[in-house]
């Protein structure tokens, strides 16, 4: 297949996109003009291309890349957007604001890849070209994001804002943060200072699976200040990306009971941090002042991160402790519950009704097709089926599937590679070919849309998240904006756009060897 030429090569493809003839011509009097409402999008369009370009790109009100706001693109949505190349001028429109912010980064893309990002020791040019287009774009889906569990390993903030950048890059418009489990919590919480003075904190970590005996011996710890976290919300939202946060309850929770024994089952226990990987049997107690820990770890998360979202974890919990817990046991038969196992959906009940009553909307793990309760946006990892059960009860679902999502399994078959999780191999085409909108009828809750997750049990280094994400999660952008595209026709563009993921110094998995399973059928045009 021959190559092909820029706009032909964007990811995620454009909904709709029509060639014209000439080009745009970028030099030193190239100026911006942006009404009001689009001020934000055209000083991002400046942070981004003027370091890289050289060019100053000044604000004019005689701009020749004009950025506007017009309410009455309705049909576009809040992130759907226009855009217009011409020889003479470029204009870029959306009904929201949010919307410039994915045109922009069209834009980008319509660039040569060394416009991407500035390279030291290089000779700027003069001019740059952008290909005379006419594009109109809107996403299929409203959720389409990566989740970074930073907890096994702590990724500090200025790695979380470059991958914030390279969601943008991708139109991508979550960063699911899971901030706490039981090998470390790395949120503060003035009121629970232990939290990260203790909980951030384990002895060492294991080198392979859940089940072998290797480990380290070298500590391992890292907490985000307060600041850094509302910066990073400040400076995702700049570029379109909400970031949700996940306080993990009622099981992996094993940091928290380390720095606060008297939250858990047996109060005069002492607890480290947990130096294993898999699922601690350790879980939070149901007494009232686990209720006032909750509720104040909840206070805190919501001042820091205004996402409407807020995800409280839910997933494997033993309940053990519960079942053999006298206040757990008490706690169950004064609320009408048919055993303690049931105090699993009751506690999440209450932290959810709690997130409910401050105008937010909990976040969960379903698994074992157990049901979350009311209210609760629904991820389903585990079983497809559990999705279309979630739907049937009247949740909203992110499709989260751990075997065409999970970023932390092995990407091909190389017996040699990098550790990776036990389970399937998730490689570029199984990616690509999952559908974040299966045929399931419409019964009560919405398909949201879906997000790559990354466990990073063996993902300790910024390196290992690029290799993981990269390219992986251009496949699953493409089809949670786009929709099915064909195999053919995604990888040609993928092939143009491995140079932007390079010139941004990403360093992405190189397969070394092709898979050989069969080519899913054509579900949509080759490009």
């Amino acid at each position: 297949m021959p190559s092909l030429c820029r706009e032909q090569a964007l990811i995620p493809r454009p909904t709709r996109l029509a060639l014209r003839s000439g080009h745009f011509t970028l030099d030193a009097t190239t100026t911006v003009r942006a009404t009001p409402e689009a001020e934000g999008a055209a000083d991002l369009l400046r942070s981004l291309l003027a370091p890289a370009t050289g060019l100053p790109l000044a604000p004019s009100a005689a701009g020749t890349v004009t950025l506007t706001v017009d309410p009455h693109l309705g049909g576009l949505r809040q992130e759907g957007y226009g855009l217009t190349v011409s020889p003479h001028f470029v204009l870029l429109r959306a009904a929201h604001p949010t919307g410039l912010l994915r045109g922009v980064q069209t834009l980008r893309q319509l660039l040569p890849p060394e416009a991407l990002a500035p390279a030291p020791g290089i000779v700027r040019r003069e001019r740059w070209e952008l290909p005379c287009v006419e594009i109109t774009d809107v996403p299929r889906h409203s959720w389409r994001g990566l989740m970074i569990d930073v907890a096994r390993h702590f990724h500090d903030a200025a790695t979380l804002r470059r991958h914030v950048d390279l969601l943008a890059l991708h139109k991508l418009n979550v960063l699911h943060l899971h901030l706490t489990d039981d090998q470390g919590w790395r949120m503060p919480i003035a009121s629970h200072p232990r939290l990260t003075s203790v909980g951030a904190h384990r002895a060492q970590s294991m080198t392979g699976p859940d089940g072998t005996t290797g480990f380290d011996g070298r500590p391992h710890g890292g907490a985000y200040t307060r600041t850094e976290l509302t910066s990073l919300v400040d400076y995702a939202a700049q570029r379109g990306v909400r970031v949700v946060p996940e306080i993990g309850m009622p099981g992996h929770a094993r940091a928290a009971l380390a720095a606060y024994p008297h939250l858990g089952n047996h109060p005069d226990r002492i607890l480290d941090v947990w130096t294993r990987w898999g699922v601690c049997d350790t879980i939070l107690g149901v007494h009232d002042e686990v209720l006032d820990f909750v509720r104040a770890v909840l206070d805190e998360v919501m001042e820091v991160f205004p996402s409407p979202y807020i995800h409280l974890g839910g997933d494997e919990c033993p309940t053990t402790e519960w079942e053999q817990s006298p206040r757990a046991r008490a706690r169950a038969a004064a609320e009408g519950l048919p055993t303690p196992a049931a105090l699993h959906g009751w506690l999440l009940g209450q932290a959810g009704d709690y997130l409910m009553e401050h105008g937010r909307r909990p976040v969960g793990w379903a698994e074992d097709g157990a049901l979350l309760p009311p209210g609760f946006t629904v991820m389903s990892w585990r079983d497809p089926a559990h999705a279309t059960q979630a739907l049937r009860h009247g949740h909203d679902v992110v499709l989260t599937h751990h075997r065409t999502t999970y970023l932390d399994y092995a990407q091909d078959d190389t017996p040699d590679g990098p550790p990776a999780q036990p389970g399937p191999v998730v490689d570029l085409r199984t990616v690509h070919g999952q559908d974040p909108e299966p045929d399931i009828p419409a019964v009560g809750g919405r398909i949201l849309g879906t997000q790559a997750q990354i466990w990073t049990e063996f993902a300790p280094t910024t390196a290992d998240l690029d290799r993981l994400a990269y390219p992986r999660l251009c496949a699953l952008a493409d089809r949670a904006w786009t929709g099915p595209t064909t195999w053919a026709g995604f990888t040609s563009r993928l092939r143009a756009h491995i140079p932007r993921l390079d010139a941004l110094g990403v360093r992405h998995h190189r397969p070394t060897a092709p898979r050989t399973t069969a080519a899913p059928a054509s579900t949509a045009p080759s490009a």
